[in-house]
């Protein structure tokens, strides 16, 4: 084995390569705006120079005389869409606000028209040349900018909770340590290599859409309700996605715009946004804003924590990550309490962006909990040791697994924690002043319901159908093993079809749900054939159905033979059945998800459920995450020489796909903490660094090293795969390691991200 492709150790599937691997790197992967269309228009926005006001005229003459140009949309000619519900609401949109419906302006970069041209180049052309006068007003931009609103998340946010327990007032007011201080995070972008792409196609009312998206029956019903249609005349096709993490994960208002003008112009209908355009007409991570309170007692043990959070959102949604949900439920604490506020902003809506509740609400905790082990001359990890728990504190509930002390022991043992000299400045190598700093990271185990069809035929061939979606996670991967470890059969003679709204429905690739999801219930049908073999092969009397032991809640129940590792003989049970082929289907849900969660599931609608709301305790992966900064003592210039991560999240499918990501997810929890921020000029609520140039992303100059360590664990209480899930695990607390680091380092506490040179004093 090598780096790349770790051995695996117990519970831990192959690291086989890639299934998609050569596809992509020899450019033959069809991304959404590589499908060649029959004489395409190609569609160009035109979007708001301001953030709030109206538009009072826009003068077309210019642009009409561009050659090529077949059609320009405004809100004066532009189809009515019907209204839809907010996503996180349980509905399918990333936002209400709908452009082209009056000429009212709600953010900037509003999408105020669309142009219609023979090619890309005429309709850019002619949209340059589009003059739009605005009657604008003075908008309100950030947390502290006069005019915002702002109100408890609860009441607003559906699910949304204040986790509480005990007495915080009475408990802080006479704990031995007191701690208070208020952290800070940036608004950022997802910035993915794939641009925002939408074609449409209508044949006669038959509508196909290639888009890039994370929930392919998501957009499906969600276009269907905007234009009135009936879902079952709408199809995604979306075989590979460049790059998302949360931005392709609702329907943004482009698709059933670009689907009313094809329809219109009764022709398909390209667009590729513009890198700068993607800010504003998709979702992001929106600023936060925490206060934390913790109390201890002098031997270190806590005594009250509160968490406290605000969080910017438009004004047209009340959009909320709400982290306090995992925060309060980290560490063994009798007295804690928590509030989240959202502030209405004249804003685009944020959205989903990797780990949206743990990044911006770990950072605050993991942050305050080095300064309190500072201030209690306690090394980081003991602190931890000392208040970890296997109860969480609000409900009582007992996790599934935990293996966070397990973690900070192989991660610090291979970091090297052991030489850290414990007081701020004292470890150094010339010019460079060094820190070690670590945190916590941990993510909810969440699973969704998911159908899958499975096809087996007699020499082994199988192939596997299931909506679910490839955004880099290694999902045709780890489905392809997942059938191939269950049917006995090669994975090479395994073909995995996702991608595609006609397909079984799958859950959003979020909330690191994806594996979890599609494995059990590829793993469900597998089974099923399973049965069928076994029995055609076996005496009546010996085949014994338990259906306590079936793997599918509500499903055909599976015999011990067809569960147990005995091979099948294949040929046999052919022979005995007169087949050439084996086919099932199969629907399965997780334990706890609601009555309707097949109904909603057919629908596109989301029945996550996990984490601190699992029905049999409490589920997360954990990890422990360990950075090395040097800070040149006269410059002040930063690096990162080391990066290090330990996690534990059940069955790892995959150790090679799983360490991609993982090391994927410390890159970017650095660059959280060291490069991004969406700048933002205040006059006007607009995004000054929209491209590529500007938006400070890492490169690999800026991580020498990156190690990941996978530890063993066994959860078989989580779902029949025993998956926690691990996408989303890779980038929470990071940036908190690389603060605490800094502060090691030089001495200086900086809490608001990202940390630049110029923070640093001389």
């Amino acid at each position: 084995m090598t780096t790349a492709a770790p051995e695996p150790k117990a519970n831990m599937g192959q690291p086989i390569p890639r299934y998609d691997a050569v596809a992509k790197v020899t450019g033959k992967a069809d991304y959404a705006a590589d499908v060649p269309l029959v004489r395409p228009a190609y569609a160009f926005l035109i979007t708001s120079a301001i953030a709030k006001g109206r538009v009072t005229a826009m003068e077309l003459e210019e642009a009409r005389k561009v050659r090529g140009v077949l059609d320009i949309i405004t809100h004066e000619n532009a189809e009515k869409l019907k209204d839809a519900k907010l996503f996180n609401d349980g509905g399918y949109v990333s936002t209400t606000n709908q452009p082209l419906k009056s000429a009212d302006i709600a953010e900037e970069g509003q999408i105020v028209g669309v142009v219609l041209a023979e090619s890309y180049e005429a309709a850019r052309e002619a949209a340059h040349r589009v003059r739009v006068t605005y009657d604008a007003r003075l908008p309100t931009t950030t947390l502290d900018s006069p005019g915002t609103t702002s109100a408890p998340a609860k009441g607003q946010v559906s699910r949304h909770e204040d986790p509480h327990v005990g007495n915080f007032d009475k408990a802080f007011a006479t704990s031995e340590v007191q701690f208070e201080a208020t952290y800070e995070t940036p608004p950022q972008h997802h910035n993915p290599m794939e641009l925002f792409a939408t074609s449409c196609v209508w044949n006669g009312d038959r509508l196909t859409i290639y888009e890039p998206s994370q929930y392919v029956h998501g957009l499906k019903h969600g276009v269907a309700e905007q234009l009135g249609i009936e879902a079952d005349k709408v199809r995604v096709v979306n075989s590979y996605v460049g790059g998302a993490f949360g931005s392709k994960g609702s329907m943004t208002p482009r698709t059933a715009i670009i689907a009313s003008l094809a329809r219109r112009l009764g022709r398909p209908v390209k667009l590729v946004a513009t890198r700068d355009q993607g800010f504003n007409i998709a979702t992001y991570r929106a600023e936060t804003r925490h206060s934390i309170r913790i109390g201890a007692n002098s031997n270190g043990k806590l005594a009250a924590l509160s968490h406290e959070g605000w969080e910017l959102s438009s004004r047209a949604d009340p959009y909320a990550v709400s982290g306090t949900k995992t925060t309060t439920r980290l560490y063994d604490c009798p007295n804690v309490e928590s509030h989240v506020a959202i502030v209405r902003a004249d804003r685009n809506t944020p959205g989903f962006m990797r780990s949206p509740p743990e990044v911006p609400y770990m950072f605050a905790l993991e942050s305050a909990m080095d300064e309190v082990a500072h201030l209690l001359r306690m090394d980081p990890i003991e602190f931890r040791r000392l208040n970890d728990t296997m109860k969480e504190p609000i409900g009582g509930k007992t996790y599934t697994s935990r293996s966070l002390m397990a973690c900070y022991d192989e991660g610090s043992k291979a970091f090297g924690w052991a030489a850290r000299r414990s007081e701020p400045g004292s470890m150094a190598d010339g010019d460079w002043l060094i820190g070690y700093g670590c945190a916590t990271t941990c993510y909810p185990t969440q699973m969704a319901p998911a159908a899958a069809r499975v096809r087996l035929q007699r020499d082994g061939r199988t192939r596997v159908e299931i909506a679910g979606h490839e955004i880099g996670n290694g999902a045709y991967t780890v489905i392809a093993q997942a059938a191939a470890e269950r049917l006995g059969v090669p994975v090479e003679q395994v073909s995995v079809f996702i991608g595609d709204s006609d397909l079984p429905p799958a859950p959003v690739a979020g909330g690191s749900n994806s594996t979890a999801s599609t494995c059990s219930a590829v793993m469900m049908v597998c089974d099923q054939i399973r049965q069928r073999l076994f029995k055609a092969v076996m005496p009546r009397e010996s085949v014994v159905d338990k259906a306590k032991e079936t793997v599918g809640l509500g499903q055909t129940p599976v015999t011990q033979a067809a569960k147990s590792d005995a091979p099948v003989d294949r040929e046999k049970a052919f022979d005995a059945l007169g087949v050439g082929v084996v086919e099932e289907y199969g629907e399965w849900k997780p334990e706890g998800a609601p009555l309707d969660s097949f109904r909603a599931m057919h629908k596109g609608q989301m029945r996550m459920v996990g984490g601190p709301e699992f029905k049999s305790g409490i589920a997360y992966a954990f990890g422990a995450e360990f950075v090395e900064v040097r800070v040149n003592r006269w410059t002040r210039e930063i690096r990162v020489p080391r990066l290090l991560g330990a996690f534990a999240a059940g069955r790892i499918m995959n150790p090679r796909t799983a360490r991609s990501q993982l090391m994927g997810g410390l890159i970017w929890g650095m660059s959280a903490a060291l490069h991004e921020a969406t700048e933002m000029d205040e006059r006007y609520a607009r995004y000054v660094n929209d491209n590529l140039a500007d938006y400070l992303v890492p490169v690999n100059a800026d991580t020498p090293s990156v190690e990941v360590i996978l530890l063993s664990e066994q959860d078989d209480q989580v779902n029949p795969a025993g998956i926690k899930g691990l996408g989303e695990l890779g980038n929470v607390g990071t940036n908190a390691a690389v603060c605490n680091a800094l502060f090691h380092a030089t001495g200086q506490r900086i809490r608001q991200l990202p940390v630049r040179l110029e923070k640093l004093e001389v």
